[in-house]
């Protein structure tokens, strides 16, 4: 290619990537990591094609400046958390709501077919739920307290125990992942089943609204990120489908870079998640309305981080 050429082809973004140095423009850190990588390898070609030339020496500079930027702020800054809370992730995950949209229509569907098939056949809860858990809960209903699975342990104890099990879950939906996604997927089948028979269990034992009142407590912020946590793995796995101009083992260390971000941004909600399910669940005699207000009020916040917030900020970055 000529030079001519090689500059009129890759002018604006080498413009673009001077005027984020200069700090004039604002681009999200994805962007900004793709494009230090193009202008690395633009200043690689013009080195081996045009070496003494103009646009050598321009890169060669743009590029050191970049270079010395990174270095001069390695050192991680104090708010480094909550810039990544704030900015960095969601900034990111803005890209990611396709994926997001896919684990939660996974889990949605099957959380139908559970419900369906636990209505049509008899022994579907116990083969899901298993029998010990089902004859339990049938014992509880007699007693006139069905959720008192929730009273059995200590409050720090089951809070430890739910949120370590809990992230060891979403943990599984990330890793699995690797396998090409489809793994993420099966463990969006399990858990959808699972709630949807679940569900049906205690709605055909006239008791839904009294589970549901009770259960979402919880598990209006535990089943969300668990979803998200899918949504990690579709990430993962996509990187092995579609590397694009990438090397697929370039393609997967960044993919599982990604993933693992959006893992980071749910510890806290399954903290909390656990504290809910630990310590306020198990109150059974609070009023409905308090019930209700705890998982509306969850559920705004886990809408509002993770779809209306991204797209907002995106938004303003782009200047619209």
């Amino acid at each position: 290619m000529r030079e001519a050429s090689f500059v009129k082809k890759n002018k604006n973004k080498w413009l673009l990537f001077e005027s984020v140095l200069e700090k004039t423009t604002e681009i999200s850190p994805n962007k900004l990591s793709d494009l230090y990588i193009e202008i690395t390898d633009d200043l690689s070609y013009a080195k081996t094609f045009y070496p003494k030339s103009k646009t050598a020496v321009y890169l060669n500079v743009l590029a050191s400046k970049a270079h010395q930027k990174i270095y001069k702020t390695k050192k991680e800054s104090k708010n480094r958390l909550i810039t990544f809370f704030k900015t960095e992730f969601p900034l990111e995950f803005a890209q990611y709501h396709k994926q997001l949209g896919i684990a939660f229509i996974t889990f949605l569907l099957f959380a139908i077919i559970g419900a369906y098939s636990a209505a049509t056949d008899g022994d579907f809860v116990r083969l899901i739920l298993g029998d010990s858990y089902v004859n339990m809960t049938l014992d509880n209903i007699d007693k006139g307290d069905p959720m008192a699975v929730y009273k059995q342990m200590n409050e720090g104890n089951m809070f430890l125990l739910i949120t370590l099990n809990n992230i060891k879950v979403a943990m599984t939906a990330f890793v699995f992942g690797m396998f090409f996604s489809v793994g993420s997927l099966y463990v969006m089948l399990q858990n959808g089943i699972m709630l949807g028979s679940f569900l049906y269990f205690f709605y055909d034992k006239g008791l839904l609204w009294e589970s549901s009142r009770t259960i979402w407590i919880h598990g209006t912020i535990e089943i969300s990120v668990i979803i998200i946590a899918g949504c990690a793995g579709i990430v993962l796995g996509n990187g092995l489908l579609f590397p694009k101009t990438y090397s697929r083992l370039a393609s997967l260390k960044k993919s599982f870079k990604a993933g693992l971000k959006i893992m980071v941004s749910t510890i806290p909600f399954f903290i909390v998640a656990g504290f809910l399910e630990g310590f306020v669940t198990r109150q059974t005699q609070m009023p409905d309305w308090l019930a209700v207000l705890i998982i509306l009020i969850s559920l705004c916040i886990i809408i509002y981080y993770y779809i209306i917030y991204p797209i907002k900020l995106t938004k303003q970055l782009n200047g619209n």
